[in-house]
């Protein structure tokens, strides 16, 4: 058979536009996340996860008003959520807690809008919490419509009231990965809704896009590596042993950024927000001479390829300070995450077109 000779593409759709957005500008060269008009670094630590919902379900921050009806759906989903529980059959008990949110999240009614975001929001945030509990051997706890978003999710996990600092460190946490440009879980998000599939569709999609480690990330390996290096003083002689054997330095390097990640700074901050209200992470000093490190010692052996922190460098330090098993750390990303994902079906949705890339074929040609 003759084969058809054809140049190749590259693959990964880089630097291809496949949807306007109003809802955030990720500027790798720049270093610099714009979430439906404000700038990541001046967003977070001002407003809640609940206005940042609202943010980007309206394409303005909300007013006192905006912001309790915000919370008050929030909490109604997580109500509606764990009313479902009996009905999970074993989705819950997964090992993998994307694959229990993928199950736990397929058993949800079909519906849009802005109530179907808040039930989808809700129900992601108590299903993490359920895995998590459930993981270790101890029952589910119910929601607190009371609560903020981010205090209702963490007294969820650990089975009592998580306090001010923590509530505040965990919702800058949420905001600051609420959304992300066309990153491959919103794309996914984003196909499935421009077929005319149902949010619920959306979001499993999303969910399933997220869990693979070239996305979702790996904020618990930073921990092992942090676990590994013990000291400031042995952060150098570590990570060259670990570039001499050809592995990469966990939290350093992004797809879209050359300098480094604003939501590295964000975290950071968020992290020395809580260290300064008393809770001892244990590891934020650490974290940054390992930083500093991996920083220098990257930048002379491959001066052409830019590689700084990331967002999971500083996720990881921030969630295990918050007491948060290294298990969920992806699943809390989607707890945040949802509200990105659900801004996007409904702007996918009112665009009304389907999504339909084309290929090129490479193969053999019949003779």
């Amino acid at each position: 058979m003759e084969t058809k000779k054809v140049e190749r593409t590259t693959g990964g759709l880089d630097g291809v536009v496949v949807a306007d957005t109003r809802l955030s500008e990720v500027d790798g060269e720049r270093g610099r996340l714009i979430i439906a008009g404000h700038d990541v670094e001046a967003l977070i630590g001002k407003v809640s996860f609940e206005d940042v919902v609202a943010l980007l379900d309206r394409g303005r921050l909300p007013d006192a008003a905006g912001r309790e009806a915000t919370r008050a759906a929030l909490a109604e989903g997580r109500a509606l959520a764990f009313e479902r529980l009996p009905g999970l059959g074993d989705a819950l008990a997964r090992p993998d807690g994307m694959d229990a949110l993928r199950a736990a999240l397929a058993h949800l009614p079909a519906g849009e809008g802005f109530g179907a975001s808040a039930r989808l929001a809700g129900a992601t945030a108590v299903y993490a919490a359920a895995w998590a509990r459930t993981r270790a051997g101890l029952a589910p706890i119910a929601p607190d419509p009371s609560l903020g978003h981010a205090a209702d999710y963490l007294r969820m996990i650990r089975g009592e009231p998580s306090g001010e600092a923590r509530a505040a460190a965990l919702d800058a946490y949420l905001a600051t990965v609420s959304d992300h440009g066309m990153n491959a879980s919103t794309f996914a998000a984003r196909v499935v809704t421009s077929t005319g599939s149902d949010p619920v569709s959306s979001v499993v999609a999303a969910i399933g896009a997220l869990k693979g480690p070239l996305h979702g990330g790996a904020p618990g390996p930073v921990l092992d590596m942090l676990d590994a290096i013990g000291t400031p003083e042995n952060a150098e002689p570590w990570i060259e042993g670990e570039l001499l054997a050809g592995r990469r330095i966990m939290g350093m390097g992004h797809r879209i950024y050359r300098v480094r990640d604003p939501r590295a700074a964000v975290l950071e901050q968020a992290t020395l927000r809580l260290e300064q209200a008393g809770v001892r992470t244990g590891r934020l000093d650490l974290a940054r001479a390992v930083e500093r490190a991996a920083e220098g010692i990257l930048r002379r052996k491959h001066p052409d390829r830019p590689l700084r922190a990331n967002v999971e460098f500083y996720t990881a330090v921030l969630l295990d300070a918050l007491g948060l098993d290294r298990a969920s750390f992806t699943p809390t990303f989607a707890v945040g995450r949802v509200a990105g994902w659900c801004a996007h079906i409904d702007e996918q949705r009112e665009l009304g077109r389907l999504i339909r890339p084309a290929s090129r074929y490479v193969g053999p040609m019949p003779s």
